[in-house]
């Protein structure tokens, strides 16, 4: 990666702090932003000198972005009521069939919805990386949690890649977790195959999309940093 010096750096965020000021976002890629950020990552004085800064640039262009934000302890409230009600459908599927399947199925998708957020939250608040809003976008409604990117930055590289998988394996490990519940609870058939296929399915799309554009991309990123 090319490197640049501060003076170049502070040039680059004083003209996104710019844009973010008159226009109330910026494009921060075509700026070099993002090139900034990866420079900044590999050198401990430059996060010290420019953390703060870049994590405030991040954070206005993101809410600049984002559709639906809920506080962070309003949202991470909701999260955990949500997982309980998961567990609770869940725990409902000793009634007759077919509903027995169907409640399964039920608190099985809340608790995917619910607990991917709560993976990244409960792991990063553990290394030291804090999170500011809760969200959802028009291209993935499923509930996130928005970094803090200065904490992100003074965190090491390997526990923020860490940060990055706990959601996707959390993820991951619903259904396959379940699977013996629902065997024990005695569901149909067609309950244990959706489960089974919702696992490979998600195995599969790890593979070819995630490993490439969301959790598993932001941690080999960062995991390339921790070398």
């Amino acid at each position: 990666m090319t490197s640049m010096n501060p003076a170049e750096i502070d040039a680059v965020l004083c003209a996104a702090e710019e844009q973010v000021a008159t226009r109330g976002t910026a494009d921060l890629r075509g700026l070099g932003f993002w090139k900034v950020v990866g420079i900044v990552k590999r050198d401990p004085a430059l996060i010290d000198e420019f953390a703060d800064r870049i994590g405030a640039i991040d954070q206005a262009v993101f809410l600049a972005w984002a559709p639906l934000t809920f506080p962070i302890l309003a949202g991470t409230v909701l999260a955990v009521v949500g997982t309980v009600v998961g567990f609770g459908l869940v725990g409902m599927s000793y009634v007759e069939e077919p509903w027995n399947g169907l409640f399964f199925l039920a608190g099985t998708a809340v608790l995917l919805a619910t607990t991917h957020g709560l993976g990244h939250l409960i792991v990063g608040w553990v290394v030291g990386i804090r999170f500011t809003v809760w969200f959802a976008g028009y291209r993935r409604p499923q509930p996130g949690v928005k970094t803090d990117y200065a904490t992100y930055l003074r965190t090491p590289a390997r526990a923020r890649a860490w940060m990055h998988a706990s959601g996707a394996l959390v993820t991951k490990a619903i259904p396959i977790l379940l699977l013996p519940v629902a065997i024990w609870f005695g569901v149909p058939m067609w309950t244990l195959v959706i489960l089974v296929v919702l696992a490979v399915g998600q195995i599969v799309t790890d593979v070819a999309w995630s490993t490439r554009s969301s959790d598993w991309a932001k941690f080999k990123r960062e995991m390339r940093h921790a070398l």
